[in-house]
């Protein structure tokens, strides 16, 4: 067993995360290229929900989120969507200020402060391109239809 104290408990809990994602959702919902990708817009309180969860599990918190939805499987349950270039991108603008938001509320040394934020940048990054699932390639575009033979 690791003596290293989790991300989750150097943030301070479940409280940390709950402020980054509200304050993640807050940008997506004025997005008039992400917002529409969610099925329940305007209302993201079930997003908000199962995205607390997820981090707070992830960064080692408790497991209510594998609970409640079993495993992650992020890429398969992002496919529904259409998630491009213009998409990740979106995306990451939002929560890549909803880490400088949430990080600078900390009541942490500035180099403590700085380590949780380049983590969580390096988890979102490319967990972001991780996500995309168009790369504007034929077999990949929305209107690619397979060739008769």
């Amino acid at each position: 067993m690791s003596d290293e104290i989790s991300l989750y408990e150097r943030v301070g809990g479940t409280a940390f995360f709950e402020h980054l994602v509200d304050t993640f959702y807050e940008g997506v919902a004025t997005d008039a290229a992400l917002a529409p990708l969610y099925p329940e817009f305007p209302d993201f309180t079930g997003a908000r929900h199962r995205l607390t969860l997820f981090l707070v599990q992830y960064w080692g918190g408790p497991t209510t989120y594998s609970d409640e939805r079993g495993h992650p499987r992020l890429r398969m349950r992002h496919m529904p969507f259409t998630i491009a270039e213009a998409e990740r991108d979106r995306w990451l603008v939002h929560m890549l200020h909803a880490v400088d938001v949430a990080t600078a509320a900390l009541d942490i040394d500035d180099a403590e402060r700085d380590d949780i934020a380049g983590r969580l940048r390096d988890y979102f990054v490319p967990g972001a391109e991780h996500m995309r699932n168009n790369t504007g390639l034929p077999i990949t575009s929305p209107g690619f239809r397979q060739p008769q033979s």
